[in-house]
């Protein structure tokens, strides 16, 4: 597996995302998921990300389970700062209570440091400086290696690099959803800081293989815009045609839009999920992969909003 830097944090190429073990797409099985995070460490992927908000904890006992006696080959990433209660998440960075949660994850997790630590998304009360300088003092305990922020704009980005150095920034970012690339790829690149984007298959529509009809309850994408209506149509006419694009280069069309993250950097290392096995082997082979797609699907021929998809859009203080 190819490796990569996320400040003087070295990572392989791709990472795996965990949220959908726990949450988003509708149930899973605990067996399968501990299988595929198995096969994940076997194909030399080493960057593990996950967050204390999946599942409300489960996620993290999760992923615990699935690298013990596994340990030194994982780079271990855990997000807080997004609080889900009987009321529906809310956030949550006021400094007096990072360090509960970090305490927290790694009594989840079985471990006792971790290695990638993130800001989830920014609490609207409380300046990121502020929050960041309590995440320092967790490096400066050795609970935690490297800090990280997920969900920022320049601005804040900026700020949090002030107090601390920020080895990566996780956001979206995906051959659908390209307006990072205005402002927080090169803010970041300035900095010296990493790029991890996730949900970078457009949450399965770059795949080719979204599931027919509605989606179930419990599927996040049944609110997102771009999975709905016109938008979807207009969508899947561009899938087709990056499908079209990847058969006759011989690879999938999840491996084309991975193959085009990829070669947006050597800063970049994308996590993308997956409950299958045989997607997983996929999703790493593309690292391989040496494509360029923008010629087939376009940045603006892609239809719908993210920003007003509510996961992004948490602003409810807890």
């Amino acid at each position: 597996m190819e490796q990569r830097n996320l400040g003087k944090l070295v990572t392989s190429a791709i990472g795996l995302g965990c949220m959908g073990f726990s949450q988003a797409y509708g149930p899973a099985d605990d067996e399968v998921s501990l299988a595929v995070i198995g096969d994940a460490l076997d194909h030399g992927i080493t960057l593990i990300d996950t967050a204390m908000s999946y599942g409300q904890g489960h996620n993290e006992r999760l992923v615990g389970r699935a690298i013990a006696g596994r340990r030194d080959e994982v780079v271990l990433a855990t997000k807080f700062g997004i609080v889900r209660g009987p009321d529906g998440p809310g956030l949550d960075g006021r400094p007096e209570n990072v360090r509960g949660y970090c305490d927290a994850s790694l009594q989840r997790l079985g471990v006792d440091v971790i290695d990638l630590y993130y800001l989830h998304r920014v609490d609207p009360r409380v300046p990121i400086g502020e929050t960041v300088g309590a995440m320092a003092e967790l490096v400066a305990a050795g609970k935690v290696r490297h800090l990280g922020v997920s969900e920022v704009n320049p601005a804040q980005l900026e700020q949090a690099a002030a107090v601390h150095p920020i080895a990566a920034v996780e956001f979206e970012w995906s051959l659908a959803w390209r307006e990072p690339e205005d402002d927080v790829v090169p803010a970041a690149r300035r900095l010296g800081i990493g790029l991890v984007p996730y949900s970078p298959l457009g949450r399965g529509l770059l795949t080719g293989t979204l599931p027919a009809g509605p989606f179930p309850e419990g599927d996040f994408r049944r609110t997102d815009p771009r999975f709905h209506s016109e938008n979807l149509t207009a969508n899947l006419d561009l899938v087709r045609a990056l499908t079209g694009a990847a058969d006759a280069r011989g690879v999938t069309p999840g491996q084309m839009a991975l193959a085009w993250l990829l070669a947006q950097g050597d800063d970049v290392v994308p996590i993308p999920g997956t409950r299958d096995r045989a997607r997983l082997a996929e999703n790493v082979a593309a690292v391989g992969v040496r494509v360029d797609p923008d010629a087939v699907v376009p940045r603006e021929a892609w239809r719908g909003d993210r920003t007003s998809f509510a996961a992004h859009g948490t602003q409810r203080a807890k």
